[in-house]
């Protein structure tokens, strides 16, 4: 009996860890309406994520849909399916859910590129954003699609 909880108590650790980092689907927020607007898939490959636009989740006809403002390979190049989060790490140690490392996420909008720091907030069901320009910053709050 012993053994079986303690089994359990390793996987409910486990599936609590695994929820305390950025890789998922998430539901990017409006900042204006605080509605879902786009989804962004993170994927994991030897450590270092990077996040790729699935769909928008709303009609917006003036919305763009190339990244005319890119100054790097992804100039002209379609936002549904472009790589937006490149060479994010995880920072610190096991305990700590920062993730940054000289990581960039791109805003599509203005064609610029931003350091970002990435941490799970709420058990993992929230994900705070945070492009860096020098000393400024700018924060969002995606949800993570269960």
């Amino acid at each position: 009996m012993k053994k079986i909880i303690s089994l359990l108590a390793v996987f409910i650790s486990l599936g609590a860890s695994a929820q305390m980092t950025p890789v998922g689907l998430w539901h990017t927020i409006d900042d204006e309406t605080k509605q879902p607007k786009g989804e962004i898939r993170i994927t994991e490959n030897n450590g270092v994520l990077s996040g790729i636009v699935g769909r928008a989740l709303k009609e917006d006809p003036k919305a763009k849909t190339v990244c005319d403002l890119c100054t790097d390979d992804r100039k002209d190049q379609k936002i549904i399916g472009m790589e937006i989060i490149r060479n994010l790490t995880r920072e610190g140690k096991d305990t700590d859910y920062t993730w940054a490392g000289k990581g960039t996420i791109l805003d599509p909008n203005n064609g610029k590129v931003y350091e970002v720091k990435m941490v799970p907030i709420d058990g993992g069901k929230r994900l705070q954003v945070r492009g860096y320009l020098g000393i400024f910053y700018r924060t969002q709050f995606w949800t993570r699609v269960e």
